[in-house]
Parts: structure tokens; C-alpha cells; sequence
């Protein structure tokens, strides 16, 4: 595993293809790859955020004892800083990202959620006064 600090923030997503995932966080997002062990797992990252992409095959994806599947989706989600978030929607968009809805304002700044392939969150925020 390379570029992993004691400062690295390790997040874990359920997806249902860890290739779609891969394909959906590298060239929509910018993260690169970090480890790849299809079909089942990989990692990502972008700055010190380690993205784990734990797909049906993997550890994470196994039944629990009583008797529960864990699944994507859901509402906890990643955060991203955004420059631009205008921009950023419609070069998602023009891309057919999915999101779940439109660009809100608040005291702190601007965000939108979006799914990825599986069905998972990421919200990308504009902090206030960053325009």
C-alpha cells in the first residue's frame, strides 16, 4: 500500500462492482488507485483519503451472524471540497452521474449528494467565500 500516513482517513464503501467503482472514483473524482484485488476489493485515494471499495466477494460483503447482508447506499457519506461547484455539476452531469438532488445553500457554503455506480453517497461542498 503506498502514500498511506498515520494521517490517512480510511473510509470503507459496500459496491456492488469494484470495477464500476474504480472506473466511477478515478475518472470522475480524482482518486487514483491504490491496490486492485478484483473482483473483490481495492482502495483509492485522493489527498489522504483512502476510499475502500469493498464489493460482494470481499470480507466486508459477508453475511452477519444474524443473518443480515450488508448493501451500498445508504445516507453517511464522503465529503469533498469543491472550487466550483457549478462547474463541477455540469461536467457530472454532462458525464450521467446521478444525484439525488440540486445544489443546496447553507451558512457554510453550497453542497450537492450524488450517488456512485452502487448507490453510495459523496457530497461535494463549496465552502462560503471560496467563489
Amino acid at each position: 500500500m503506498t502514500g498511506i500516513t498515520a494521517d490517512t482517513v480510511h473510509v470503507r464503501y459496500l459496491v456492488d462492482d469494484v470495477q464500476a467503482a474504480i472506473d466511477f472514483y478515478t475518472m470522475h473524482l480524482g482518486f487514483t488507485v491504490n491496490t486492485a484485488f478484483l473482483p473483490a476489493f481495492a482502495d483509492v485515494m485522493r489527498g489522504n483519503l483512502r476510499l475502500l471499495l469493498s464489493g460482494p466477494a470481499s470480507s466486508a460483503g459477508r453475511v452477519m451472524p444474524d443473518g443480515a447482508v450488508p448493501h451500498p447506499g445508504g445516507w453517511n457519506r464522503i465529503h469533498l471540497l469543491v472550487i466550483d461547484i457549478d462547474a463541477e455539476v455540469a461536467r457530472l452531469r454532462a458525464a450521467g452521474v446521478r444525484f439525488r438532488s440540486g445544489v443546496v445553500d447553507g451558512p457554510g457554503g453550497r453542497q450537492i449528494v450524488l450517488d456512485d455506480p452502487a448507490g453510495n453517497p459523496v457530497e461535494l461542498f463549496q465552502p462560503a467565500g471560496s467563489a
